[in-house]
């Protein structure tokens, strides 16, 4: 696996244990439709959550939240819109990124809660 995958599944790994210790209950990871994937989808406080999870080695090049395209979050919203019909899930959904810097052994995680609306 080449090395900015493997990066970002450890993102997504840390990123998962920290919904967790927030009380989040997980739903489903890397959900797919079509060529679009949903990092993490969980429930807390009686919403749904659709988590983005954005991973880079460094600051050098803006903050990971910033790879969360125009582009990107309309394949988010198109592809949690079949999740949420497959399912018949009727709760109200929030969209948040988790933007993460791993470092070597030490990381930095920012969690941007309602990042972004939906619009199709």
């Amino acid at each position: 696996m080449a090395e900015h995958n493997e990066l970002g599944k450890r993102g997504e790994a840390i990123a998962l244990q920290y919904l967790i210790q927030k009380g989040y209950k997980i739903i489903v990871q890397n959900w797919r439709y079509l060529k679009d994937e949903i990092d993490i989808i969980a429930r807390h406080n009686s919403m749904v959550v659709v988590v983005e999870v954005k991973t880079r080695s460094t600051h050098e090049y803006g903050e990971p939240e910033e790879a969360v395209s125009k582009k990107k979050r309309k394949y988010l919203v198109r592809a949690a819109d079949v999740f949420l019909q497959q399912r018949n899930i009727q709760e109200e959904t929030r969209f948040d990124v988790i933007s993460i810097i791993i470092n070597g052994t030490q990381w930095e995680l920012n969690h941007i809660e309602d990042a972004f609306y939906p619009t199709l």
